[in-house]
């Protein structure tokens, strides 16, 4: 069994426990996860099964997009929901274009510090499993890239403290739980955010999400490999595919007559199957990765 699931994941949950669920289900060890989903957030997690793991490398890099809660006027240690209050600021009224111009801010590239309660690592260790031991951390700033964010809900006052939800699609690496930090901040307020959902994931979205208990009730959808790969450009020739099966080199100019151009990645495939992913170096297409 070779393909892709997308899963619902539930909250309370950790990535792993859905892995874990996914491999006692199929009976199969080869069962991985592509963008970590903490317990406390929901929504799209794409579980790869069998050969599908070998394509974490080529797809981990796609745009993913989530409905963040966010909480002005306290923050917590963890940036989320999973900690205490570190700090309490009472908010009055904020305009709501004053909001608005804020989220229009962040659009584009921009350098993110990442929550110190976070799987990155430096020096070879967690940042989480420093944070915990109370050691001092030096963290770098990250690029990161807005694509697109707005506001899709109502501004609401609770406890002193101000509440709405936003939309955002952003680069792999991204954390929302910084970006939630950095909007309060910038509206004169500590923040943090208060809940989470990935809606997409590249290609994939919520509306296409199936449950646990429908893939443990064997009603699920299992898309093919090669679905992952819709920003590729593809190739499906018999001259190509007999050279990919044997890990042939192709020549660029057959790639150019087609495409007109030198893609750094091409996809070679036969009907749903996918046969070979081929980059362009040193002067030809040379396999990458090849599935028999």
């Amino acid at each position: 069994m070779n393909g892709i699931i997308v899963i619902d994941k539930p909250i309370n949950m950790t990535s792993h426990d859905v892995v874990s669920q996914v491999r006692k289900t199929l009976k199969t060890k080869k069962v991985g996860h592509l963008g970590t989903l903490d317990p406390l957030a929901s929504g799209v997690l794409v579980v790869c099964v069998g050969d599908a793991t070998k394509l974490a490398q080529f797809i981990e890099n796609v745009e993913k997009t989530y409905l963040a809660t966010i909480c002005i006027g306290k923050t917590t240690s963890t940036l989320d929901s999973e900690s205490d209050f570190t700090e309490i600021k009472k908010v009055e009224k904020i305009d709501e274009n004053t909001i608005l111009s804020v989220l229009d801010s962040f659009l584009g590239k921009s350098l993110q510090y990442p929550p110190i309660f976070s799987a990155i690592k430096v020096n070879g260790r967690k940042l989480y499993d420093l944070a915990r031991k109370g050691e001092e951390i030096q963290i770098e700033p990250r690029e990161i890239e807005i694509k697109s964010i707005k506001m899709v809900s109502p501004i609401t006052y609770e406890d002193d403290s101000c509440y709405f939800q936003f939309l955002v699609t952003a680069s792999k690496g991204t954390y929302i739980r910084s970006l939630c930090r950095d909007i309060a901040n910038k509206l004169g307020y500590p923040g943090y955010m208060k809940a989470l959902r990935r809606i997409s994931s590249g290609c994939y979205n919520i509306k296409n999400a199936d449950t646990l208990e429908e893939v443990k009730n064997k009603n699920f959808t299992m898309y093919s490999m090669l679905s992952s790969l819709s920003d590729f450009p593809k190739l499906e020739d018999p001259e190509f595919i007999e050279k990919a099966k044997n890990g042939m080199k192709i020549s660029p100019k057959a790639v150019f007559d087609i495409f007109k151009q030198y893609p750094s990645k091409i996809v070679i495939h036969q009907g749903e199957k996918l046969i070979a992913i081929y980059q362009y170096q040193e002067s030809c297409y040379q396999a990458e990765r090849v599935w028999n």
